[in-house]
């Protein structure tokens, strides 16, 4: 069922001097990157673009600054993953120490509520006495609370970073960096990012007013892991932000939540990496917003000493076990129906639409994104609401932007969708079951005619091979260091023939072995998640694999330790 992979080696980037202390090799994969001056090797927060060049963020201060300062009530609303968790926790933490003392925070309830500020949330509001909304990682196309909310009188400022809709929402000031006639140098800053600079811009108006304000710099762990679990493009400005909160937590200035999240994950803090925050921190926040309530996951974030912040954390490492198990049952489902329409056509569809009864709604779109991996094409998987309807969860490819395609679904067949929006490579839908056929027959030609052959190839992309020295601690020490790595900003692969000394399972279905690469140099390496009917096998005698240079600390001994992405036996 896995997608023809290729994998192909980058070519030379241009010659860029960024400093003779780095080898060719390694200026050539920062080149690729888009590293090709040496400044762009300072993470540090003076390089980071001045608030002022956010449209809107003005007025957004002053009106924030206005509640502050004359005890109005604030209701903080979210959104119910990682990124709107740690905005809320941080608008909400900020807020407190620059003194807002009437301070209420409401996440919208995945099953109950739906995405962003409803008009059911603007009634919670309304409840809680709000005199001021402000959302996070939401709002941008809220309309219907927005106007909820000004026909009941209270003001909403939107602070958000998804992509707006053809008109705004009526709010009393928006902050986006990809609304129209924003000039901010980042459209890639996450919805965490946004309120963070939102704050930067309050604690100003503060200042000026005479107030005394906090150090932000104290939250920027929070921003790193929101940015990092919201998987946005690493580019310079989120870069910033992710290795300035990576080095206080690494450092242990960091709130005891994050503290207790890394216990109960198994992570060191000092060695912590972006990685970590994006697959061990992330997902056990998100599991909280996926099956329960997104409240555990911000009042852990939020909680103010270790014992009561590992409590929280406990709960939220038990959703993930629950989530996991959930997930694994869902993805065989999927992998079966996947399986079976393989047999009955030459060729899959350029995108595949699932649906199981029984799937649960705060899952599909983990599974979307699982399958989307196997099978190298856009999925959308849904699953069925309490209210009836069939809610959505869409991932996609390079070469496919995936709201686009449902926009272009929705100005063809307006009665199909009822609602959709998110970003290139994911997006979120609502639909009434009786829809779903002929949704998926008008999803699928018009993929058809978006996506080539070539896109629906998997290329797996190399920096090239390695000599010895790439197999040695200080050459992977010193990529570590000029991380931080992800989205946008790929970790290096490499690529090489190896001989194979040793092969074995650990786990279920995960593969060690110690191979032997150039000059005979002996190295350990492991695959996740292969197929066991295959692997390990002992006939097979040398591979061709890409990989990922990583550390292996084990008992208190530190060894280099490959990462196996893709390989193939060559006998």
């Amino acid at each position: 069922m896995m997608s023809e992979v290729v994998i192909k080696r980058h070519s030379a980037p241009p010659s860029v001097v960024l400093n003779v202390a780095l080898p060719p090799l390694v200026q050539a994969i920062l080149a690729r990157r888009g590293v090709t001056e040496a400044e762009q090797l300072d993470l540090s927060t003076k390089r980071l673009p001045h608030f002022s060049q956010l449209k809107g963020i003005t007025d957004a201060a002053s009106r924030v600054a206005d509640a502050i300062l004359s005890d109005q009530v604030i209701c903080i609303c979210g959104d119910f993953d990682a990124d709107g968790a740690t905005s809320t926790a941080l608008m909400v933490s900020v807020l407190r120490a620059m003194g807002a003392k009437r301070l209420h925070y409401i996440v919208p309830n995945r099953f109950a509520d739906g995405y962003g500020l409803s008009p059911a949330v603007v009634a919670q509001a309304i409840n809680l006495g709000a005199e001021l909304i402000i959302t996070v990682d939401s709002g941008i196309s809220c309309h219907a609370g927005v106007n909820a909310a000004r026909a009941a009188g209270l003001q909403v400022v939107v602070t958000d970073h998804h992509l707006p809709g053809n008109e705004l929402p009526n709010a009393h000031a928006i902050v986006n960096p990809n609304q129209p006639g924003c000039n901010f140098p980042s459209k890639a800053i996450a919805g965490v990012g946004v309120a963070f600079y939102v704050l930067l811009a309050l604690r100003q108006q503060l200042r000026e007013r005479g107030q005394a304000v906090p150090n932000l710099a104290d939250w920027l762990d929070l921003v790193a892991l929101g940015t990092v679990a919201d998987v946005v493009k690493l580019d310079d400005i989120n870069r910033i932000l992710v290795q300035q909160g990576l080095q206080r937590i690494r450092s242990g200035h960091c709130r005891p939540g994050i503290q207790a999240l890394l216990q109960v994950a198994g992570r060191e803090p000092q060695r912590l990496q972006a990685s970590d925050l994006g697959f061990s921190l992330g997902p056990r926040i998100n599991a909280a917003g996926r099956l329960d309530d997104m409240a555990t996951g911000i009042e852990c974030l939020l909680a103010q000493d270790l014992p009561s912040a590992l409590e929280l954390a406990q709960q939220l490492d038990d959703f993930n076990r629950e989530r996991r198990s959930i997930e694994t049952s869902m993805r065989e489902s999927a992998q079966h129906y996947v399986a079976e329409l393989q047999r009955d056509v030459v060729d899959l569809p350029a995108i595949l639409v699932l649906h199981q009864a029984d799937w649960h709604q705060g899952v599909v779109g983990l599974v979307a994104g699982r399958m989307k991996e196997q099978v190298h094409r856009p999925v959308i998987a849904f699953a069925q609401a309490d209210d009836g309807t069939l809610k959505g969860s869409a991932r996609s490819i390079p070469g496919l932007h995936i709201r686009d395609l449902l926009e272009r679904v929705h100005s063809l067949h307006p009665q199909l969708i009822e609602r959709f929006g998110g970003h290139a490579m994911a997006a979120g839908l609502t639909l009434q079951p009786q829809h779903l056929e002929a949704f998926t027959t008008a999803v699928t030609a018009i993929a058809a005619d978006w996506l080539s052959a070539d896109q629906l190839t998997q290329t797996l992309w190399s920096d090239g091979e390695l000599d010895a020295s790439g197999f040695q601690r200080p050459f992977v020490e010193l990529l570590e260091r000029l991380g931080p790595w992800g989205q946008g900003f790929a970790e290096p692969r490499f690529d090489g023939e190896f001989t194979v000394l040793q092969q074995r399972l650990v786990g279920e279905k995960h593969l060690k072995m110690v191979l032997e690469g150039p000059d005979r140099v002996t190295v350990d390496a492991i695959a996740f998640n292969i197929d066991v009917a295959t692997w390990p096998d002992p006939t097979v005698q040398r591979i061709h694999a890409l990989y990922a240079l990583q550390l292996n600390h084990f008992r208190g001994h530190t060894s280099v330790q490959l990462q196996l992405e893709h390989f193939v036996a060559l006998r």
